[in-house]
């Protein structure tokens, strides 16, 4: 049967106490709805729909890009109306998962268990899950064979069904041609006035269908989010899931629990991570690299054998082999560090190349600059990109050593070899091997009276 996935989104979250719709809040740096349609791509629907309300013009315009069709439900009167507002866009045929903007961490294993129950028109798939305890959430009841006859919301249910620890997580898996024959029939008669989705399990019942349970792996997978509090609660899980999974794959992690996955890390062999470092957008790591801790790396990849020492932050650079960054360096977006390059604390980089070899040790400022194999770049040299205007390129050639203190005025290009001195202000090209040094003349004057303050 072809798939549909129906998401529903239209909640406002008022308990997030955010101008931010609830399903756009972040975990791990992505929307809640951004995980959710991941899943539902990975599963290949044929056909994804996200039900939006609240806040819809942002929800749209943050997922503009992606192929997907959408529902306006301008008023929320329930699941069950959330769907019936979708019904003219879920073909006549096939079958339909229901999902929901702000459960973000449903496997896919947990629901294609859960597909793999509709294989025909004569059942439908219903995701429950034990609690201990399970105040707020619908129960699950059963008759005396074990099988499904309805589910009762806790606003509506006896006293005995309240002590039914089998709960609905509002996860389905529905014929399309049921859905079509059920939504239109159902009521609001209970205690909210809202039209429950959940009443189709009855209606299900009385024409005879199957309704077939499974249970996700982890009561985690189908927790909501509805304050911070929540949302803080499963960013921990999340980031849990990910450092297990490095962990499987080879990844020595120092302290699992210190670590934040926020996009995609990919390790090579006997790759170390140390405390409170952050990955963000896409970064591989090479074979045996090693990150030192509080790092921050985004959207970069890190060549075999490096190591970044603490409190660094690289940004969309591409980092060679047997490179040494930091403690305390910063490569800025746009940066290309080849092999053996050695930056050391305090060194910032821009929209720069470093070939191999190259060293800023210390204390240095390289934006929109070249710098050649095995050039050395000495503690508090600048280069002077920006003109006010426009920036400009600095070019150091093979073998070239800046003296510390430089400002390398750009454009400027330092030849092969070349050497500046100490505390120059470099504005004029150097010829390769040559000294330049432009600085003025140390003037001594003798027995200076050095200023004192009044009645010192």
């Amino acid at each position: 049967m072809e798939l549909s996935v129906l998401i529903l989104a239209a909640g406002k979250g008022t308990r997030m106490k955010s101008v931010l719709p609830k399903v756009m809040q972040p975990l791990a740096s992505r929307p809640l709805l951004a995980h959710v349609l991941k899943t539902a791509h990975d599963l290949e629907s044929a056909n994804t729909l996200v039900v939006y309300g609240h806040g819809g013009d942002v929800v749209r315009n943050h997922f503009a890009g992606e192929n997907l069709g959408w529902v306006l439900q301008a008023e929320q009167k329930g699941t069950g109306h959330a769907v019936q507002v979708a019904l003219p866009q879920l073909p006549a045929t096939g079958k339909t998962l229901i999902l929901y903007g702000d459960v973000p961490l449903t496997s896919v294993q947990t629901l294609q268990l859960l597909m793999d129950q509709v294989r025909d028109d004569n059942s439908l798939g219903l995701l429950s899950v034990h609690l201990d305890n399970p105040t707020g959430y619908g129960r699950i009841v059963r008759d005396a064979a074990g099988k499904v006859q309805r589910i009762v919301e806790q606003k509506d249910a006896s006293d005995t069904e309240k002590l039914i620890r089998e709960v609905n997580t509002g996860i389905l898996c529905v014929p399309n041609r049921h859905l079509h024959d059920w939504l239109p029939n159902l009521g609001n008669s209970n205690a909210q006035g809202e039209y429950y989705l959940t009443d189709i399990i009855a209606m299900a019942v009385a024409a005879g269908v199957a309704v077939r349970t499974t249970h996700p792996a982890h009561a985690w997978e189908v927790e909501g989010v509805n304050d911070k509090l929540q949302l803080a609660t499963l960013e921990r899980v999340y980031q849990r899931q990910q450092a297990e999974t490095l962990m499987r794959a080879g990844v020595t992690l120092l302290d699992p629990a210190r670590l934040d996955v926020r996009g995609v890390l990919s390790c090579g062999l006997d790759v170390e991570i140390d405390v409170n470092s952050v990955f963000e957008g896409t970064v591989t790591l090479g074979d045996n690299v090693r990150i030192g801790p509080n790092c921050v790396l985004k959207d970069c990849t890190i060549g075999a054998g490096s190591v970044i020492r603490a409190n660094s932050v690289i940004e969309e650079s591409v980092i060679g082999q047997r490179v040494q960054a930091g403690p305390f360096a910063r490569i800025r977006p746009g940066s290309t560090l080849a092999d053996d390059v050695h930056i050391g604390n305090f060194v910032e980089v821009k929209n720069s190349r470093f070939d191999q070899g190259a060293k800023a040790n210390h204390l240095a400022y390289i934006g929109d600059a070249d710098i050649g194999a095995r050039a050395n770049i000495g503690a508090g040299t600048i280069t002077c990109n920006y003109d006010g205007a426009f920036k400009h390129r600095t070019v150091v050639g093979e073998d070239a050593f800046i003296g510390s203190n430089s400002s390398l005025i750009a454009p400027v290009k330092i030849g092969q070899g070349a050497t500046t001195g100490a505390g120059s202000a470099i504005s004029k090209d150097v010829p390769p091997a040559a000294l330049a040094v432009a600085r003025g003349l140390q003037r001594n004057i003798e027995n200076w009276d050095r200023p004192r303050k009044p009645g010192k």
